[in-house]
């Protein structure tokens, strides 16, 4: 068997997350505590100012759970040290964490910069396309001549979600729509994630980078934007790379389904990226 946790990335958040595990680590929410400078349990499970939908407390929220999810999967499970990792997008970082590049703190300090620096780009929108195939999505690209929009999660062969300026989404929506797709939902996002429009985020987010040293992983982590194993020499390299590029998460379960025996454990709220797996292996 081969065991691969999964840990899940924005958009699986909700407000109650985590409730069983801030008491069972006091010591750790108190580091959150420290790096972030805010209650991350008040947020997570109150959210009294209404911010956990804001990309800049979303993130750094759900690295915080997703990791107590796995310290307690470690403290629970017989079988803890995982075969290989992958992470949806933020999740990645966690991702990288159950591999031990990198101690709890620093991934935090990571997140929240990430955060903050995405969180900055100029207002953009992102649509999940459902039941409408890529070359199907970018056929209406063509049709309606719009060159401004990219693929920004490849999450199953019929999950497609794009990226761009929302005047240009408002017309690509009903028209994938007319083109065949089961639903087409305007995501609850404020900026054009893993797209072109990031690149001067990720320009920054490489500059914070050389002021990290990276440990080599203990076990393999599947790259979002490649989706094939990390190499040690570079993690900062994909970190900043994920930024504006698609995230191709059906290609990184294809490889991991190659593995022996493939058993996936997905650690954090919601439990989006099982179902996705099961679309993926069922087609």
């Amino acid at each position: 068997m081969t065991m691969i946790y999964l840990f899940p990335g924005q958009g699986s958040q909700k407000i109650g997350m985590g409730q069983e595990l801030f008491t069972r680590f006091p010591a750790i929410v108190e580091q959150a505590d420290d790096v972030l400078g805010y209650s991350i349990a008040k947020l997570c499970l109150e959210d009294p100012e209404g911010y956990l939908n804001l990309t800049r407390f979303t993130q750094p929220a759900l690295y915080v759970v997703n990791a107590l999810s796995y310290f307690a999967h470690l403290e629970d499970s017989n079988i803890p040290q995982a075969d290989y990792a992958a992470g949806h997008s933020l999740g990645e970082y966690n991702a990288l964490l159950a591999a031990q590049a990198f101690d709890f703190a620093t991934g935090l300090k990571l997140v929240q910069k990430r955060a903050w620096l995405m969180s900055e780009v100029p207002a953009g929108g992102m649509s999940a396309i459902i039941g409408l195939s890529l070359d199907k999505i970018q056929q209406v690209f063509q049709t309606l001549n719009i060159n401004s929009i990219d693929i920004a999660n490849l999450n199953s062969p019929t999950q497609i979600v794009i990226s761009g300026p929302s005047s240009d989404l408002d017309q690509i929506d009903p028209a994938c729509k007319e083109a065949g797709a089961k639903l087409v939902v305007r995501l609850n996002v404020s900026g054009s994630f893993h797209s072109r429009y990031m690149k001067p985020a990720a320009l920054l987010f490489n500059e914070f980078l050389t002021g990290f040293s990276f440990s080599s992983l203990k076990i393999p982590v599947i790259a979002n934007s490649t989706a094939t194993p990390y190499e040690n020499h570079e993690i900062a390299l994909r970190l900043a790379e994920q930024i504006y590029s698609p995230v191709r998460w059906t290609d990184t379960i294809k490889y991991l389904l190659n593995t022996s025996n493939p058993e996936f454990k997905e650690l954090g709220p919601h439990g989006v990226l099982t179902k996705l797996v099961k679309q993926i292996t069922h087609g």
